[in-house]
């Protein structure tokens, strides 16, 4: 039987370990996929440190994979060996629940999300469901696909669904590996781009990326400054702290709204006056569904915007995982394979 090195977590803060499996084979409507490259995700630590209800060990970690189908399992139409894929959150969806009927995937009761449902991309091949599967261009790398399938996706679809308009002001929260592809986003989408992030190091990095006006928020009020620009259609806020994104409520425009992607367990403050008296508000975005990860894919090969990726060989797996959640990457941390 054919084997794949694989890096797996036996147990919850368990240390990461490269172990060889036998290859798996695809079973009816999945296909399996020979990966070259997985973004490291901090929703990664669900599984590494056991947070996420239900998951059973030992478990492959990883949700932004890219790779070719290598074998079609039966029952798949529309996809073939060959074919350049990605894999995101968004890892299959049940077809009869409530939502799904609906058609709206990504809030599947039943959501399968790989590297949690089951094994996802820490490896050199995986079996998912032909409903997650991503079609991607040819002028774009694995390196360069892997972070756009949860970090590129979750930014441009939020964008794209949050109701502003070319010549908005849209203000990013955050350069980081969620901001750094955001600020990218909203630029390429027309609007009038405002990053704002701590310390005037990152000034110019935010206009490099393409933002029109960057904010220092330790030298600089935010919300202050959004006001002065005549207030801001939509602040994304792509930071975990809550605090941070309390403290820019106060720079939205008559109508604007706070978008959370970037997941935290702390409560979000606004005084009921301020929702009131120009009718704002504050909501989530959650990732979205395979076929909006192709169009993410799609708009970035169009646009040229990019992930600023470190790379690591999956043997170096931990060491990878560490960087990543210790906040000094620059931007998105990538495995790859070598095939």
């Amino acid at each position: 039987m054919p084997k794949m090195r694989v890096a797996q977590v036996a147990g919850p803060n368990a240390p990461f370990e490269i172990v060889e499996r036998d290859i798996p084979q695809p079973y009816p409507g999945s296909v399996r996929i020979k990966i070259q490259a997985c973004g490291i995700c901090h929703s990664d630590s669900f599984t590494v440190e056991g947070t996420f209800p239900g998951i059973q060990y030992p478990r492959v970690p990883g949700h932004e994979i890219a790779g070719i189908i290598d074998e079609v399992g039966p029952g798949v139409v529309g996809w073939s060996v060959g074919q350049k894929v990605g894999v995101g959150w968004n890892g299959g969806y049940c077809g009869h629940c409530t939502s799904c009927r609906r058609g709206d995937f990504i809030t599947c009761e039943n959501m399968q999300v790989p590297g949690i449902s089951y094994d996802g991309g820490y490896a050199e091949y995986m079996i998912a469901p032909a409903n997650a599967l991503a079609l991607v261009p040819e002028d774009l790398s694995p390196t360069e696909v892997g972070p756009l399938m949860c970090a590129g996706i979750t930014t441009f679809n939020a964008l794209r669904n949050s109701g502003a308009r070319p010549g908005d002001l849209v203000a990013i929260l955050g350069i980081g590996g969620l901001g750094h592809l955001a600020v990218q986003f909203a630029a390429k989408m027309g609007f009038h781009t405002v990053a704002i992030a701590r310390g005037k190091d990152k000034g110019p990095l935010a206009k490099q990326l393409g933002a029109h006006k960057y904010i220092d928020s330790e030298s600089e009020d935010p919300a202050k400054e959004l006001q002065q620009l005549g207030g801001a259609k939509i602040i994304l806020a792509t930071v975990t702290n809550a605090h941070a994104m309390s403290s820019v409520i106060d720079g939205l425009g008559i109508n604007g709204k706070l978008l959370v992607v970037g997941a935290s367990m702390d409560p979000i403050e606004a005084t009921p006056l301020t929702l009131i008296r120009k009718r704002v508000g504050v909501a989530g975005w959650p990732s979205g569904t395979s076929i909006d990860s192709q169009d993410t894919l799609a708009f970035s090969a169009l646009t040229g915007v990019r992930s600023m990726n470190q790379l690591f060989p999956l043997e170096r797996a931990g060491e990878a995982y560490a960087l990543m959640m210790s906040g000094k990457a620059r931007f998105r941390v990538v495995l790859t394979t070598g095939k």
